[in-house]
């Protein structure tokens, strides 16, 4: 059994964000950027505070030359960022905003 497979079998039994993640993460190793979009929107249903998703779904984005989702992605996620007090990531994503500003 792959580890896309594997990882599709946890995540379909959990309300977790985690699990999700990892697949979204295992789908844009593999370079599956379309399932790995889709996950990472089921990682927001599930949990709209779940800060990485927005960083990682907002920067492959960008990799793809989607900027203007980009941009969407990152500014919804320095708000939630902001509101659990995630100053590291809030840091990384004014970073990559900057960067598709430029």
């Amino acid at each position: 059994m792959s580890r896309i497979e594997d990882l599709t079998r946890i995540a379909a039994r959990s309300k977790k964000p985690l699990p999700w993640y990892g697949l979204a993460m295992e789908h844009r190793s593999a370079g599956d950027v379309d399932n790995a979009l889709i996950t990472f929107q089921k990682v927001h249903e599930i949990d709209a505070r779940y800060v990485p998703a927005y960083f990682m779904c907002a920067q492959l984005l960008a990799e793809l030359g989607r900027s203007a989702e980009a941009r969407t992605e990152v500014q919804r996620g320095m708000q939630v960022a902001r509101e659990v007090g995630d100053g590291h990531a809030l840091g990384e994503m004014a970073s990559l905003l900057e960067s598709l500003d430029s």
